[in-house]
């Protein structure tokens, strides 16, 4: 794969060919992320976030400053609130914060690798609601090989394990995997639905595949005129129905940024509130291209 052209995702108004950078307005708040914190229990290969044991770049969100946001949330009319991190449940805050965003009628949906840090929880998690809470478990592939050399030896007996464990507790569950060079998205979902049929595990939400993401990969940047030619709408873009709420170490105050993806780079920091961050977001990034545009793909699903 050729290295990404360095005249490239410089200018946030302008491509490298001088044309007019496509951009996406906020047409309403479906999804409002919280990001616990970018601390987890493992060190993943190609974590986006570069989430670890070590990794405090994002520290954690706390309860009181998660509901601010639920508040703003609720006033705007959104639906969903999603929790990502780093592992979430490492986060000490996060069965309050989900009962929170519960008790307020969002949906909600968490990302987490299912293992030791959920499982700590396990008689308060089982008091929850049911209804309207949705797990989605990271497992990278539907063989133990792939997944274990992304995740590290031991881990795949143990994702199956959390995931057995939430499925035989009735909370609505979904999987989130990769689409690997050279595996087509049937091969993939036939894996998959093998797997889960020989777990007897029941995956109500779906299964989610996501592109494979490489920030130093070359990729086309997404112009104005491309909307037309890859007859794709901004509308459907993630960043057009959601923001997601992150805490900058050494920072006083929550910050509110463009997209999941994005959590570190200032360009797609919009503001301390959910009002401030309503602005359009140029598309001027590697993942803009690759994962949303090009990949069709979206955190929410």
């Amino acid at each position: 794969m050729r290295p990404l052209d360095p005249a490239k995702f410089r200018d946030p108004l302008v491509t490298a060919k001088g044309e007019r950078r496509a951009h996406v307005a906020l047409a309403r708040l479906e999804t409002l992320w919280i990001n616990t914190g970018t601390l987890c229990n493992l060190a993943c290969k190609s974590c986006y976030i570069e989430s670890s044991p070590t990794n405090d770049a994002l520290v954690y969100l706390s309860v009181s400053e998660a509901e601010a946001f639920f508040d703003e949330a609720g006033r705007m009319g959104t639906r969903e609130i999603g929790f990502t991190g780093g592992e979430p449940f490492v986060n000490r805050d996060m069965i309050p914060m989900l009962r929170s965003a519960l008790a307020r009628g969002f949906e909600v949906l968490v990302l987490t690798n299912a293992m030791r840090p959920m499982r700590r929880f396990e008689e308060a998690l089982k008091s929850l609601p049911r209804e309207k809470l949705t797990f989605r478990v990271s497992l990278d592939h539907h063989s133990r090989a792939v997944h274990e050399a992304e995740r590290g030896l031991g881990t795949w007996e143990k994702a199956l394990d959390g995931l057995r464990w939430l499925s035989g507790n009735g909370f609505s569950l979904a999987v989130a995997g990769r689409l690997l060079p050279g595996e087509t998205e049937r091969e993939a979902r036939a894996g998959y639905s093998s797997l889960f049929a020989s777990l007897r595990l029941r995956v109500d939400a779906g299964l989610v595949l996501f592109p494979e993401m490489d920030a130093a990969a070359d990729v086309p940047e997404i112009s104005d005129a491309c909307w037309g030619i890859l007859d794709v709408a901004p509308s459907a873009m993630m960043c057009a129905t959601s923001r997601m709420v992150v805490k900058r170490k050494g920072a006083t105050r929550p910050t509110v940024v463009a997209c999941t993806l994005l959590p570190y780079d200032d360009q797609f920091a919009l503001g301390e509130t959910l009002a401030e961050a309503r602005s359009e977001v140029r598309l001027n990034h590697p993942h803009c291209a690759r994962f949303c545009v090009l990949g069709g793909a979206s955190c929410s699903g």
